[in-house]
């Protein structure tokens, strides 16, 4: 199984190195832009993991979380749309992933993936109760919650009103992913065309149009198409920015 040959090449201490390569062309032929990505040596640099969505494999787990402590990109499920992210500590990766994107990173609205309410609480400043009580009721789930950043959150990933949006989605290779590697990973969704917002289901259709531009996507069957639900938790009272998955009767 191609899981297993991999992780032996990463318990056999096999390091990762740096390599280059465009993004697709652009219109009227243009070139696309250069990015970095990962490499482990003697290994193809991407690959699709097929990882159980209820029970993630702790060897499937290693091999993403050192990937990510390494620089790398992914793409991964949550439990709205396929996500594409990185270890919010590595600005290079955030560059990348900004990139692939098509976007600045100074313009960009990132937000990142806690395992946990507690783990949430660390990277934002003091919420009122009424908030609290709104996020322990949905969260686990698809909502992302606009905050304030505290000084935890690495400064080229707030925005220019220093603040962040948390997700705590309801899908265990996320929450898994995040609680072993220790810190959050960034997400963003990843759509396919480029006037209407089309978000890829099938993961070995993403494979095929990304695997050149991330380190790993992980297959864990079929997405959703709705994108998560987006709260704004900055202000005394709660604002829907956008209605998506989750129930906004819910709140």
């Amino acid at each position: 199984m191609p899981g297993d040959l991999i992780f032996s090449k990463f318990a056999a201490g096999k390091s990762y190195t740096t390599s280059s390569l465009r993004t697709p062309p652009g219109p009227e032929g243009s070139k696309g832009k250069l990015v970095e990505r990962c490499d482990i040596r003697g290994l193809p640099f991407f690959m699709l993991l097929k990882v159980h969505p209820d029970n993630p494999g702790e060897r499937h787990l290693k091999i993403i979380t050192e990937c990510l402590r390494e620089g790398g990109v992914i793409i991964y499920p949550t439990d709205t749309v396929y996500g594409l992210g990185c270890d919010i500590t590595k600005i290079k990766a955030v560059d990348r992933v900004a990139l692939i994107k098509g976007i600045r990173r100074e313009k960009a609205n990132f937000s990142f993936i806690c395992y946990s309410l507690s783990q949430l609480a660390d990277y934002t400043r003091p919420i009122n109760n009424e908030f609290y009580r709104l996020m322990r009721r949905t969260l686990p789930g698809p909502y992302t919650y606009i905050l304030n950043a505290n000084n935890k959150v690495p400064h080229f990933f707030q925005s220019k009103k220093k603040t962040v949006g948390i997700r705590i989605p309801d899908h265990k290779v996320p929450l898994e992913i995040v609680e072993k590697l220790g810190n959050p990973i960034m997400t963003t969704s990843i759509h396919s065309g480029d006037t209407f917002i089309e978000y890829p289901t099938d993961p070995e259709e993403i494979y095929e149009k990304f695997h050149n531009l991330v380190d790993i996507v992980i297959d864990s069957g079929h997405s959703g198409t709705v994108p998560s639900t987006v709260i704004d938790c900055r202000g005394s009272t709660a604002v829907l920015l956008r209605e998506g998955k989750g129930e906004i009767t819910d709140l």
